[in-house]
């Protein structure tokens, strides 16, 4: 997904410290998450009402559901579903995502807080990365703090956009732009 098109140059100064992730409870991490912000790649594009759907198989490996509305709160919901493999030795912070066979592309946790309610994804080259909420709405601080922490790891910030969750978030500053495949 990545590779389709190239990310411009980080300024961050830290854009070369490897991310670490972090170890997650699998079963407490899965259910319904909210896509808040992403750095997006070209199937995210102009997405609004987004969110991930993690179900746990009795294999070990994760059923990964991506629901959106393409361009506009009007449009019938899409399911796009991947199948995801935690990482051995990873705590369960790595996954390998099966785009369609054989691809696989890394997705990292970079941070989940304490009751599980907000997380940080990245990738390896810090090219996307996403910020998911159990609810569909964020504060502005917290938001701001999350974007922080994304800082930290080396990630430019200013690559992020919020996605509408909400016809009022339309047009709003920081927020992606329904139809917006740029």
């Amino acid at each position: 997904m990545a590779a389709c098109s190239a990310p411009p140059p980080n300024p961050n100064p830290r854009a070369e410290l490897p991310l670490k992730t972090v170890p997650v409870d699998l079963p407490r991490y899965m259910g319904k998450w909210y896509v808040i912000a992403n750095i997006p790649y070209f199937g995210e594009r102009g997405n609004v009402a987004t969110y991930a759907e993690w179900v746990l198989r009795d294999d070990g490996r994760i059923d990964d559901h991506y629901v959106y509305r393409p361009g506009n709160f009007d449009a019938p919901y899409k399911r796009m579903t991947f199948l995801d493999t935690p990482v051995p030795g990873s705590g369960g912070g790595e996954w390998r995502v099966r785009l369609f066979w054989p691809i696989t592309v890394a997705q990292l946790t970079l941070y989940v807080d304490p009751d599980y309610q907000v997380t940080l994804l990245g990738y390896p080259d810090k090219s996307l990365g996403w910020v998911f909420s159990r609810r569909p709405d964020m504060d502005n601080d917290t938001y701001r703090a999350l974007l922080q922490r994304l800082d930290e790891m080396g990630y430019d910030t200013s690559r992020f956009r919020r996605v509408p969750q909400f016809p009022a978030q339309l047009g709003r500053q920081g927020f992606q732009s329904p139809g917006d495949k740029d």
